[in-house]
């Protein structure tokens, strides 16, 4: 009777795995119709055939919340809404390679198969991959920038080409199809571009000082189309050159020419300190970076860390607070999209790191939460992807965010202090570089202070900016 029963279950069982890997496949069917579809309208994209392709992408989406993003991007393209001048940079200025790359790699291949990709397969890992990560295949660098966090790092750490081809296969299985890559200055790696061209239907955007490109290599990433570099911008000629050498700004802009006349995608990386943080949020920097042609800009605050960190470069609660209401207004009015990595929390809802949606990998393979949390209980050259995203480490950051109610205080290093320090007392992970511990110990008291003193002033600017649209913060 027993053997009946149990045999009855099995049975059971294997119909019911038969019906779903039958379900998946049916799935698996209609999405490739899809894709092919959008890779058919490519060719002739234009403004007003955008909201067909956005409508056909939306049938690869599962989570309504995806869904109606997509909703609110086509209403943007009907209303010509300021941020829609991106898309048509993408359509009409790109080289028709980077063009293909930036919209089937990026939009169609990561933001929208691959979301649904990663929510199915987060059903089999117990975790969802995240959207993307950043990787330093190498510390080296031909600068030497003080305040830079990658100059604790030692110079001779470097990932194998071998491993970094492992790494961006592993990471292409479980659905990720955009990668940021940094250093060092990754251009030094002469390997690199190779192994870019070989992983053709993934994006690597890279961080770079800009001095390695020049005419050749512009052309070279125009017929590759993969590849989106990043430049390194302090504001105006004298403050630029002030942190990077004479004569860098001119390299940079020159660099900046080759790249808009070939139709790459790129754009600046800033540095914002108590320097510069009037002088890259200004409306004469906007302008400049239009006329060179850019395609976004990612603006990071200071964090100190790294080579001699500077207390005094950091900027302070009110300086965040102004450049966090000067860049909205950027971004509103100018034809480049705006990254405030600290002050955009409200859209991602707080915290990314630990593999929520990134994580960072360093030139010794050491995973860390994140670029600016030197700290890691796994190094990549001994466990997969899939294995150092699912540490007890890593899962109990993701367990514990949002560090705050208020998502304008997103981040455990700087807003959160006492976060950072109890899961570096949980976990015990092993700083990656010297000195890497300062930032829970020495740095301690006046990063609470900081900390509090923000969050004053960020639960004013919530209730008075944003609570309409995303409620109120008590």
């Amino acid at each position: 009777m027993h053997s009946q029963i149990a045999s009855h279950i099995v049975a059971k069982g294997r119909e019911r795995r038969k019906d779903m890997a039958v379900l998946k496949q049916a799935k698996d069917a209609s999405r490739r119709w899809v894709i092919r579809q959008m890779v058919k309208l490519l060719p002739k994209l234009t403004m007003d055939n955008m909201e067909t392709m956005i409508s056909l992408g939306q049938k690869l989406l599962k989570n309504p919340e995806y869904i109606q993003t997509a909703e609110s991007l086509k209403q943007y393209i009907r209303e010509r809404h300021p941020a829609v001048k991106v898309v048509e940079k993408v359509l009409y200025d790109l080289s028709p390679e980077a063009r293909f790359r930036t919209i089937y790699d990026l939009f169609i291949k990561g933001l929208l198969y691959g979301t649904t990709y990663r929510e199915e397969v987060a059903e089999d890992l117990g975790f969802r991959p995240p959207l993307f990560f950043v990787i330093s295949p190498t510390m080296r660098c031909n600068l030497k920038c003080y305040g830079c966090y990658s100059g604790e790092y030692d110079q001779d750490y470097g990932l194998s080409t071998e491993l970094l081809d492992r790494i961006f296969t592993e990471a292409e299985e479980l659905g990720m199809a955009f990668i940021t890559v940094s250093g060092g200055e990754p251009f030094i790696r002469k390997d690199l571009l190779d192994l870019f061209e070989n992983h053709k239907e993934m994006m690597f955007q890279v961080y770079t000082n800009g001095t390695l490109i020049d005419e050749e290599m512009a052309k070279r990433l125009a017929k590759m189309g993969n590849v989106a570099p990043m430049i390194s911008v302090e504001g105006f000629e004298e403050i630029t050159d002030g942190r990077r050498g004479k004569g860098h700004f001119k390299k940079i802009m020159k660099a900046m020419d080759y790249l808009r006349d070939e139709g790459v995608l790129f754009g600046a990386s800033v540095c914002q300190t108590r320097k510069n943080y009037l002088e890259v949020s200004s409306e004469e920097f906007a302008d400049l970076m239009a006329e060179k042609g850019v395609f976004l800009i990612w603006h990071f605050q200071y964090i100190p860390i790294g080579r001699e960190p500077d207390l005094s470069l950091m900027l302070t609660p009110e300086m965040r607070d102004t450049i966090r209401r000067r860049l909205r207004f950027i971004r509103n009015n100018w034809p480049f999209f705006i990254c405030d990595f600290w002050n955009d929390g409200p859209y991602v809802d707080g915290c990314i790191a630990g593999g929520r949606e990134y994580f960072h990998i360093n030139a010794n393979g050491d995973v860390e939460p994140c670029v600016f949390v030197h700290f890691a209980v796994d190094n990549i050259k001994e466990k997969s992807l899939k294995e150092a995203l699912n540490s007890d480490f890593f899962k109990d950051i993701r367990a514990h965010q949002p560090w705050s109610d208020n998502p304008l205080c997103p981040c455990m290093i700087i807003d959160n202090p006492h976060c950072l320090r109890d899961m570096v007392k949980r976990h015990r992970p092993i700083p990656t570089h010297v000195g890497a511990e300062k930032i829970v110990n020495e740095l301690a008291l006046y990063l609470d202070e900081y900390a509090q003193s923000y969050h004053r002033i960020a639960h004013k600017a919530w209730n008075e900016e944003y609570a309409e649209e995303y409620g109120k913060y008590l």
